[in-house]
């Protein structure tokens, strides 16, 4: 025997937001819980309108404040049927949760055991990253668990680059695009 257990105590955390970033991190995480034979939780994070700062200083009337947790659990349930709806469940325990507060603390303080494994996507390449990536720059600094951070797809890429030249009118060759 050498002292390795195969199937750790930990769990796979994943960040989702129904962008397609988010989805190629939700089905890396899940195929990384059914290698670990661990739970899957997929995490949603939202915040008021305005944020916290705009929710402490004109509080939301309580029956506002649990429709919009309500919206985010519907997101987070369009996501992991959009996901694994028509294949069916991903094969380990599931246990989503819906978290008020920024993505990057909600996703680090749920991944909370050093045994964890936190999935989060990277975000986009050039210039774009300035922008996004926040959220996984904040979990590889704040968690106390390893940190996964799954690049995008190459579809993904494709999208975005058809998006960006549909916006310029510039000519687009679908024959190079992924299939």
């Amino acid at each position: 025997m050498s002292g390795y257990d195969t199937c750790t105590s930990g769990r796979v955390v994943v960040g989702v937001s129904g962008s397609l970033g988010s989805v190629t991190a939700l089905r890396r995480a899940a195929t990384e819980a059914r290698r670990r034979e661990t739970e899957l939780w997929p995490v949603l994070a939202w915040e008021p309108p305005g944020g916290e700062l705009a929710a402490r200083r004109s509080p939301a009337p309580p029956q506002l404040v649990e429709e919009w947790q309500g919206l985010a659990r519907e997101r987070l349930l369009g996501v992991l049927d959009e996901v694994f709806g028509e294949a069916g469940p991903p094969g380990v325990p599931l246990h989503g949760r819906v978290v008020r507060a920024t993505p990057g603390l909600a996703l680090v303080e749920t991944a909370d055991r050093e045994e964890d494994i936190l999935v989060v996507g990277a975000g986009r390449r050039g210039w774009h990253r300035v922008l996004s990536g926040r959220v996984a720059r904040y979990c590889l600094a704040h968690a106390h668990c390893p940190v996964l951070a799954v690049p995008p797809s190459p579809l993904e890429e494709a999208l975005t680059s058809a998006h960006r030249r549909n916006i310029w009118h510039l000519p687009l060759d679908v024959r190079r695009l992924p299939c």
